[in-house]
C-alpha cells in the first residue's frame, strides 16, 4: 500500500514530465506558426495550427493546475492539515483521498453542502 506522499510525489513526477511534453508542442506550434509559409486555415486536409494551438495550450493549463494542485497537498502533508477539510475543518473520508489525493475539500464541501453536526 503507497502511503499520501509517495502517490503525490508519482503524480508530481508524471504532471511534471505532461508539462514538459505538452511545453514542446507549445514550443513546436509556435515554430510552425511564425514560418509564415502555411496557409492551414485553406488547406481541406488537416486540422488548423489555431485549433492544435488551443489544445496544446488547454493542456499546459490543465497540467500546471494538477500540478500546483499536487504541490499544495504536498505542503499540506508537511505543515499536518493533509486531509483537513480546509471549509469546514473535519477530516476528509480515507476513500476521498485515495480518490482525489489532492482534495482539499471533503465531500460535503466540495458538493456545496452543508456538513452534518
Amino acid at each position: 500500500m503507497t502511503t499520501h506522499r509517495e502517490r503525490l510525489d508519482a503524480l508530481v513526477g508524471e504532471w511534471r514530465a505532461d508539462l514538459a511534453a505538452a511545453d514542446d508542442a507549445v514550443r513546436v506550434l509556435r515554430e510552425s506558426r511564425g514560418d509564415g509559409g502555411i496557409d492551414d486555415e485553406h488547406d481541406p486536409e488537416g486540422s488548423t495550427l489555431s485549433l492544435d494551438w488551443s489544445r496544446a495550450v488547454a493542456i499546459v493549463e490543465m497540467v500546471t493546475a494538477n500540478l500546483a494542485d499536487a504541490e499544495a497537498a504536498l505542503a499540506r502533508l508537511d505543515d499536518g492539515t493533509y486531509g483537513i477539510c480546509r471549509s469546514c475543518g473535519r477530516a476528509i473520508p480515507e476513500g476521498r483521498l485515495e480518490a482525489r489525493p489532492t482534495s482539499d475539500l471533503c465531500v460535503e464541501c466540495s458538493a456545496g453542502v452543508a456538513p452534518r453536526r
